[in-house]
């Protein structure tokens, strides 16, 4: 021991004297020992392994920080976080959308990446409810590891954990509101649906306004998914009340000089190509002239070749030419004269939707007009948002295409609103295929957790405490919900508990008046695939930490000397 402290060979050579001494090993044969071989190259240096009781350690404790981090932002009352970027320009982002906080942040655990990751599955998927899978598993997770500390294996916890989720699946079933053939009742339900949603975000204080602009763009949709066709148009000024939703397609760009500012019944090419050769160009070529006169000549074979270019699109028989890169004035020119629109530089995604919504392809070529397919809409012209043009399309053939102005003070509070939105119409595009749609506030936590508590009683063995603790991991997340609004939670789950226990009973947490309310008249819903897909991510994500007993960290590349 002495030897160790003077200097790290001691260490090794008291880790291998005790090896010895474990394994019975005579000392004077331990160099022979096909063990010591082992020990010395199985992992290179730097490379580090931590098992079994270390390990799961590990990845409690990354998983469990994790979840802390996002559960101040779970319910009507969460709070935001400001996200700060280490890039050029320090940018902010101020959120409180689970998916967007956790995708910002670079993280060493691996336990907390797969939490990461089950937040980005969620987010894609359903929309919604980022927070809540995150929070659902970090506290399985919390539950399991007072369970391993009482020695129960993890495998028994994994059994319990499956029987719970599958049971606590079957009470939302049971419990689920399907009003799939009255139009009334499900458009209702949608707005309850989109309220619910942005009731946890910026747009909380104008909820109304913007769940029927979100509930009308998704019936436009006539039940597609396909959120292609509802543009975000975000534009500072005014404030989020003055947002706004417009049939048809507005693109981000002024219409040139000289050039018709509104055409009727518009055949629109929509093109990808480069019309900027009118300056002398001639790519990797030397090329000496002794006079001006020459240069001028080269300068007039490119305008020919220009003039060619534009002769064979005007030959499609079109209104309106918009093209992805830039126009310059030589070819603008023509297209004045021939009356034409022409815009320039239609951003990637706007080109992009905008072939989408008017039924054309993007062209490169226009050797064959026959076999280009055009763009139609009725009416092209100017408009004015705030202080900026833009170009509106109105009766496109893609009838369901729609377009969502958003009015706000700055960028951050559009950036914030625009995520808001979006979950809000993920949310609905996927109500309006699977119609089935639960209570909110909390109370579906508490009907599972209910009917878990009573699979529990039923079970014998050690699997009935796993069964248990998966009950008290769906209670929390009611708890967080009163935590984040500063009421008294243990009081109010107490309460919840007991309403839950008559037939039933719609109970749940009314964050406002800060007491238990009835769901149904408070009109709080939420869909079910939302629900499901938090249950069943964050059962498998708990499940998947778990199983893990040994965590080994790759020894980091070395750089090579290149002197």
């Amino acid at each position: 021991a002495q030897q160790s402290k003077a200097k790290p060979q001691g260490q090794k050579t008291l880790a291998l004297l005790l090896f010895c001494v474990l394994s019975g090993i005579r000392i004077s044969d331990f160099p022979k020992h096909r063990a010591y071989d082992q020990i010395e190259k199985i992992l290179k240096d730097d490379a580090s392994e931590e098992k079994g009781e270390r390990a799961r350690m590990a990845s409690f404790v990354g998983a469990i920080a994790i979840t802390d981090l996002v559960k101040t932002t779970l319910g009507p009352k969460g709070m935001d976080k400001i996200l700060q970027s280490t890039g050029r320009g320090h940018e902010v982002t101020v959120t409180n959308d689970g998916a967007t906080i956790l995708k910002s942040l670079h993280i060493d655990n691996p336990a907390a990446k797969v939490l990461i990751d089950i937040s980005k599955v969620q987010d894609d998927e359903v929309g919604d409810g980022t927070t809540s899978v995150v929070v659902l598993a970090g506290e399985l997770l919390r539950e399991a590891e007072k369970l391993v500390a009482a020695k129960i294996h993890p495998m028994t916890i994994i059994s319990g954990y499956r029987m719970a989720a599958e049971c606590a699946r079957n009470a939302l079933l049971q419990r689920v509101v399907d009003n799939k053939e009255n139009a009334e009742k499900f458009k209702s339900d949608l707005m309850k649906i989109a309220m619910t949603t942005l009731s946890s975000k910026i747009l909380s204080q104008d909820k109304e306004h913007f769940a029927q602009l979100a509930v009308d763009a998704v019936m436009r949709l006539k039940g597609s998914t396909n959120l292609e066709a509802i543009q975000i148009i975000k534009k500072p000024g005014g404030s989020l009340k003055d947002s706004f939703l417009d049939e048809g397609f507005i693109l981000d760009k002024k219409i040139g000089l000289g050039q018709p500012k509104r055409i009727e019944n518009a055949k629109i090419l929509v093109a990808n190509t480069a019309m900027d050769t009118d300056k002398v160009k001639i790519y990797g070529a030397r090329v000496r002239v002794d006079s001006m006169s020459k240069v001028a000549e080269i300068e007039g074979a490119e305008k020919e070749k220009m003039r060619e270019k534009v002769k064979k699109i005007l030959g499609h028989g079109i209104n309106c030419f918009v093209n992805r890169q830039l126009i310059y004035n030589f070819p603008e020119e023509l297209f004045a004269d021939a009356g034409i629109l022409a815009i320039e530089h239609a951003d990637f995604d706007g080109i992009e939707r905008l072939a989408l919504v008017t039924g054309g392809e993007i062209a490169s070529t226009f050797d064959n007009p026959e076999s280009v397919k055009l763009g139609h809409c009725k009416l092209i012209e100017e408009i004015m948002i705030g202080e900026d043009k833009l170009i509106h399309f109105s009766g496109v053939e893609m009838g369901q295409a729609c377009t969502i102005v958003l009015r706000g003070a700055s960028h951050h509070v559009l950036d914030e609103a625009e995520r808001s939105l979006h979950d809000a119409l993920c949310v609905l595009s996927q109500t309006v295929n699977d119609t089935r749609v639960l209570l909110g506030g909390g109370w579906p936590e508490m009907v599972m957790a209910k009917e878990v508590d009573e699979l529990a009683r039923k079970t014998p063995g050690k699997k009935s405490h796993a069964i248990e603790a998966f009950s008290r991991a769906l209670v929390a997340i009611p708890t967080i919900i009163a935590d984040n609004a500063g009421l008294d939670s243990a009081d109010l789950v107490a309460k919840l508990r007991a309403e839950h226990h008559k037939e039933g009973c719609n109970a749940g947490i009314d964050v406002i008046s800060g007491s238990v309310g009835d769901m149904a008249e408070l009109g709080i819903s939420e869909a079910f695939k939302v629900k499901q897909a938090v249950l069943l991510s964050a059962t498998e994500a708990a499940e998947m930490i778990l199983r893990v007993d040994e965590i080994i960290t790759c020894a980091p590349r070395k750089r090579e000397d290149r002197m």
